[in-house]
């Protein structure tokens, strides 16, 4: 069953609100003011909709930000059933400083078909299209995953790109990069730009391969399966997160979870900038209005296209 077309535009306008609200605060270095910029406008635009929307990947559990929380329920409560994921700021630290890669960001599915992802750690890696199915496995190792990987784009080790998040606990995957000679893009922050960057016909990319967001992992799964992409997942749990995880009905700890796993289905995907980047330009204040840009997928329909709208101040 797709979802119908008639609710794309009602989705982008909630994205393009939340990253107006968050642009009010770019380079102010308040990254919690940022984040309720996004999320007050991104939930009363939700509110809006003829439907009955339930929150299965919120954000904000771990840093106490004023949260979309996974259960709440949003929209007129009239009409269709649709499970969403929200990142009403992604990249909040971008945001504060004025740095570019900040969006708000949205998915939208059929009830019962997004993984519901606590928001904990998540081991990752994805690829892009056309390539075998279920190529690479986060139990291979780097090493065999990449002579995977340039074997079927049949390319040399050495000319394979990998995006890697910067953080110490990636230092034995950057070491064996590095001993392959694969030239290594590293991000900050942004988990969702990152695994994105592997898709579209001049992808940055071959491969992103990071331990980063397990919420932000399903918010990629869902773009890139409107790409024809590939991601494998598995989370990284302590014992009070398992707690978490079993509330969401996951039991399995080790499973990992490949992209059919974590996305069923149609699904909208919208990201709208808040501050220019890799997915599309941030919000331009033009005195009296406000341009925004918006990255919007959807899956059934076909639909892979930026959006430009002005909104009134």
């Amino acid at each position: 069953m797709s979802i119908d077309s008639k609710f794309l535009n009602l989705f982008i306008k909630v994205t393009e609100n939340a990253a107006i609200g968050a642009s009010k605060f770019i380079g102010k270095k308040d990254k919690i003011a940022a984040d309720k910029g996004a999320v007050d406008p991104m939930r009363r635009e939700l509110n809006k909709i003829n439907m009955e929307g339930t929150i299965v990947i919120g954000e904000g559990e771990m840093d106490e930000a004023p949260m979309l929380y996974i259960g709440e329920k949003l929209g007129t409560l009239n009409g269709p059933k649709f499970d969403i994921a929200v990142d009403p700021l992604e990249g909040t630290k971008f945001t504060a400083n004025n740095q570019p890669n900040a969006f708000s960001v949205l998915v939208v599915s059929k009830k019962g078909d997004l993984l519901s992802a606590p928001d904990t750690y998540m081991e990752k890696i994805a690829i892009g299209a056309n390539l075998p199915k279920n190529l690479l496995d986060i139990d291979n190792g780097v090493e065999k995953n990449i002579e995977l990987l340039a074997k079927a784009k049949n390319k040399k080790i050495s000319e394979i790109k990998a995006c890697v998040l910067k953080r110490p606990r990636h230092d034995h995957i950057i070491e064996t990069l590095n001993k392959l000679k694969v030239t290594i893009n590293f991000i900050t922050d942004g988990d969702i730009a990152g695994a994105l960057s592997v898709i579209g016909e001049e992808a940055k990319n071959d491969i992103y391969y990071s331990t980063g967001g397990g919420p932000e992992g399903v918010i990629a799964a869902a773009a890139l399966s409107c790409y024809g992409g590939q991601i494998q997942g598995r989370l990284v749990l302590n014992e009070e997160e398992k707690i978490r995880a079993k509330k969401l009905g996951i039991n399995d700890f080790k499973k990992k979870y490949n992209i059919e796993d974590m996305v069923k289905g149609d699904v909208i995907f919208c990201a709208t900038g808040v501050t220019s980047g890799d997915l599309t330009k941030g919000v331009k204040d033009l005195g009296n209005e406000f341009e925004v840009s918006t990255f919007v997928l959807h899956k059934s329909k076909k639909v892979n296209k930026i959006v430009t709208n002005i909104y009134n101040k």
